[in-house]
């Protein structure tokens, strides 16, 4: 297949565009920057630099690629989340790739007449916060995310109704750890969990579903190739809780225990959004993605998948049965 990727040197599309070639498949990525364009095509990718939000610069690329297959990886998240007070502020202009972006790709794609469209959504914490643990993707999403990030829910609902509107994929990916995400050797979020400053907030009940960056590109190449319209979650088989993996995390580090807070407390220093994330949120199911793309993560836990990227100075935690345990939910 001829397969177009939009956002194709991000982190999930730096993984990606290496496996499409892998499989036999033509890739044309579209970057906003020449160097990265030179990188793709290092890879033996064509290249085309875009700016995503730029309609008729797309339309141009699009019709010229004439794809068999269209994806959607663009965000432009920054290194650094410095409040999750700003949540909102920190997803804006992703916000807009899921929305306007995505709008001005399915036009073109239409155009283009491309069969397939494969759409990145997000399954860390859309699902509403009541129920079992870990959700499968008819389980509802959440009707009242906390404030800060309630436009970001939005835009994720909209990106989801539009790729469905367009008899699209979308991906559900879990929380990205790996190359270029941020859980990798030197990134913020490692050091300050080897600082201690990265707390334990509450209960910890809040269940975090993760996957590796390669494993998430493996997903979408399988959807590229074999999935159907609809949604699927893209994360390891070991849903957990933040009280479980942020201490496991620490431990693969070196690092001492992370310290704890209550929730009220982190409510006044860090806002409703952090505490939601550290004591609400619930897991993704990843059944449906195995069973209709036969697709199996080479990290089945995030337990082997932070040793393997990060190192550690004794052997792993043993690996338990999942959060799941508790039956998943679809309500």
């Amino acid at each position: 297949m001829k397969v177009y990727v939009a956002g194709a040197t991000g982190a999930i599309g730096t993984a990606l565009v290496p496996q499409l070639l892998a499989h036999g498949h033509e890739v044309v990525g579209q970057t906003r920057s020449p160097e990265k364009a030179e990188r793709l095509r290092a890879l033996g990718a064509d290249a085309v630099v875009a700016d995503a939000l730029d309609a008729e610069a797309v339309r141009r690329a699009v019709l010229a690629a004439a794809p068999d297959a269209v994806v959607h990886q663009l965000t432009a998240i920054p290194p650094e989340l410095k409040s999750f007070r700003k949540l909102d502020e920190y997803f804006a202009v992703t916000n807009r790739l899921r929305t306007d972006g995505l709008d001005i790709l399915v036009a073109a794609a239409r155009e283009a007449g491309a069969g397939t469209l494969v759409v990145q959504s997000f399954g860390g914490w859309p699902y509403a916060r009541e129920g079992g643990p870990v959700k499968a993707e008819d389980a509802p999403l959440d009707p009242t995310p906390p404030k800060t990030m309630s436009k970001t829910h939005a835009a994720i609902r909209s990106l989801e109704r539009t790729t469905l509107a367009a008899e699209g994929i979308a991906l559900r990916y879990g929380g990205f750890y790996g190359p270029n995400t941020g859980i990798e050797p030197g990134s913020l979020q490692i050091e300050l969990i080897r600082a201690r400053k990265f707390p334990l907030v509450g209960s910890g009940a809040g269940v975090w579903s993760f996957v590796h960056i390669e494993d998430a590109a493996a997903a979408t190449v399988a959807a590229v190739e074999r999935g159907g319209t609809g949604v699927y979650n893209v994360a390891d088989d070991d849903p957990a809780p933040v009280s479980e993996w942020l201490p496991a995390l620490a431990e693969t580090l070196g690092a001492k225990p992370p310290r704890h807070i209550p929730a009220w407390l982190a409510r006044i220093v860090a806002g409703d959004a952090a505490v939601s994330m550290m004591t609400e949120i619930r897991g993704a199911s990843n059944a449906r993605a195995k069973h209709e793309l036969g697709w199996e993560p080479r990290y089945p836990s995030w337990r082997q998948g932070f040793v393997s990227v990060l190192g550690a100075p004794a052997a792993p935690p043993a690996r338990r049965q999942p959060a799941r345990g508790a039956a998943v939910s679809r309500g």
